[in-house]
């Protein structure tokens, strides 16, 4: 977190222990977090909220416009690289649920 900025964060669990929504709020910034399952097939819900992976895209693309201008800088691309880490580890994640057949449930 920036030193100049304070945000108000909320991560909610449902009564199983399961993480159920929250937000993040700062000046500029609101992110209403995904709540509960997508579901699977038929059962398959609208999505509710944010996730990590739509938030980490949103950064990644503002980074990649910088460095299309005079704010270009060697930190840019490194931080780059690590957003792109992360969502390849996040994609994995998601392809290991969706082989298991557990991806949109609460089943780990």
């Amino acid at each position: 977190m920036s030193p100049l900025q304070k945000l108000e964060i909320q991560n909610n669990l449902d009564g199983n222990g399961i993480p159920a929504g929250g937000f993040v709020r700062g000046i500029g910034l609101a992110i209403n977090w995904q709540e509960g399952p997508s579901g699977r097939g038929a059962d398959r819900k609208e999505q509710t909220g944010a996730r990590v992976e739509d938030v980490l895209n949103a950064c990644l693309t503002r980074l990649k416009y910088y460095q299309g201008t005079k704010f270009n800088c060697p930190e840019n691309v490194l931080a780059l690289n690590g957003l792109e880490s992360a969502l390849q580890w996040l994609q994995k994640r998601n392809e290991d649920r969706e082989k298991r057949q557990v991806k949109g449930t609460t089943n780990s």
